[in-house]
């Protein structure tokens, strides 16, 4: 089932906003400070190209996004832990840019964030950065500017790419990795669309935050006001191909094989089954479980990633792809071909399923108590920007069109923190803080401990609550991972005193 109640047939019925709406320059870009390349002679350990560049994501479908070093996904970055970097970043486009090291302890300058401090790259100049990768995992990087009504603009783009931070000790249970990057094309605006969350589970919501949240949308569509702009895709792929006109992934029977899987969407949920086949999970956002867990299917929030090793047991030929019909007969999947395998891909749906991140770490498990508590609660404005939800953290929406705002939460270094989420809204919200790793404590009701994240799915009408400690000094980013809700308020900082 796809988690947005195909939002492609809301785009049949209300059409989607054309040319100058769509084309128009972003208004939320800040002025860049300066950032050039230091002058010194040493060569970088890696170069990335920010520029714009056809692709070609099917036979005879071209398109032209902002990519690094002229692909899509960019090239993997391998990296070693505790063994320092430099890489320069040249940004060949006409708008300021910014390269965000997403999952990684890094300082407020290397980060990639504007609210933060970090500076931007100036059109058509470049900046050299240094530092140490960590943890150890699966990370990446990707372009973190606000895109407003741009849907050519930040995440829309072509602008991500994987990371791994190869530990010193890696044991090597398996036989070869496979690194996949999920992500649409061709975005366009619609009006309204619903996100179904019906395979989280637990299912529990609160019935105090429903009835606020929806006394606050029928009031709203009472005047006259129209559901706020969603937005819908054409295209659908992975690493940068639409199912059937990439390479397929061949394997040999009894492989163990690694899939390192990235959600790289700008706002889409993800995903993913391979017929036949059962994933056993051994990390998520770069993380070692707990132990890992076997599941039939995967499930990514934006910029979600899920380290997974399948046994090849069952010899053929077959698609790896999206649950939902529509989204996978538009592109979203893979081939698996076995060693003297033949014939045409097959596709069975398997058993309905449901996503508990409790069964990832301990379930009934206690997390250690907090020094202090913060409580959130995120709303939505219906329609209240230009047509555009507004999003707030407690009744404060991040101000539109400005980079920096003052930190609306206070850290001290090595204290444990707790944020207590309630989302009054009915939609989906992947939650990412930066610059720290968090862990799970309680999902919708259910206490667990030791999983440890920097993305988590907040579902519609539910209580989520993450602990993380305050251990990298400096301004810290805590926003939603959807582009369309970041762009409009669903962001807060916090700062160190």
């Amino acid at each position: 089932m796809s988690p947005k109640l195909s939002r492609r047939a809301f785009l049949g019925a209300t059409g989607a906003l054309a040319g100058s709406t769509l084309l128009s320059p972003s208004p939320l870009r800040a002025e860049p400070r300066s950032a050039t390349v230091p002058d010194d002679d040493r060569a970088a350990d890696y170069t990335l190209t920010i520029a714009t560049n056809p692709i070609e994501i099917a036979s005879n479908r071209i398109l032209c996004v902002a990519t690094y070093n002229g692909q899509f996904p960019g090239p993997l970055l391998r990296f070693k832990e505790g063994q320092q970097v430099t890489v320069d970043i040249h940004n060949n486009t006409d708008t300021p840019e910014q390269l965000h090291w997403h999952g990684q302890m890094v300082p407020v300058d290397v980060d990639g964030s504007a609210e933060e401090g970090t500076p931007f790259i100036p059109p058509h100049d470049n900046r050299r950065i240094i530092f140490t990768p960590r943890p150890t995992g699966f990370r990446f990087y990707h372009t973190h500017v606000r895109a407003g009504a741009n849907l050519s603009d930040g995440q829309y783009s072509g602008l991500v790419g994987p990371v791994y931070i190869e530990p010193r000790d890696n044991p090597g249970a398996y036989d070869r990795e496979v690194f996949l990057t999920l992500k649409e094309f061709q975005p366009t605006l619609s009006r309204g669309g619903d996100m179904a969350q019906d395979f989280l589970s637990p299912a529990t919501t609160s019935q105090i935050l429903k009835e606020r949240g929806e006394s606050t949308m029928k009031e709203s569509l009472d005047v006259g006001t129209p559901h706020g702009f969603e937005v819908g895709y054409d295209s659908f792929t992975i690493n940068g191909k639409m199912l059937g006109h990439g390479e397929p992934i061949r394997v040999k029977q009894g492989q163990r094989v690694l899939f390192h899987i990235l959600n790289g969407s700008a706002t889409e949920i993800r995903s993913l089954a391979l017929p036949g086949h059962t994933f056993t999970i051994i990390a998520m956002d770069g993380n070692p479980l707990p132990k890992p867990v076997n599941v039939p299917g995967l499930w990514l929030g934006t910029a979600e990633r899920i380290s997974a090793i399948v046994e090849m047991n069952r010899p053929g030929v077959w698609i790896m792809g999206d649950l939902a019909d529509d989204d996978r007969h538009h592109g979203l999947g893979i081939v698996i071909e076995y060693a003297n395998a033949n014939g045409k891909a097959q596709w069975i749906a398997p058993k309905p399923f449901r996503w508990n991140y409790t069964q990832f770490g301990g379930v009934g498990a206690t997390a250690p108590e907090a020094d202090e508590t913060f409580e959130m609660i995120f709303e939505k404005v219906n329609a209240a920007f230009e047509g555009f939800n507004l999003w707030t953290i407690n009744g404060k929406s991040y101000p539109v069109g400005k980079m920096m705002a003052p930190a609306a939460y206070h850290l001290h270094e090595g204290k444990r923190y707790r944020l207590r989420m309630r989302n009054a809204s009915d939609d989906i919200h992947p939650v990412h803080l930066h610059r720290h790793t968090f862990e799970v404590t309680r999902y919708a009701g259910q206490p667990t401990s030791g999983l440890m994240k920097d993305v988590v799915m907040v579902g519609g009408y539910q209580e989520v609550e993450i602990d993380f400690v305050a251990n990298n000094p400096g301004a810290t980013l805590f926003h939603c991972h959807q582009q369309l809700h970041m762009d409009f308020g669903f962001m807060s900082l916090f700062d160190y005193v």
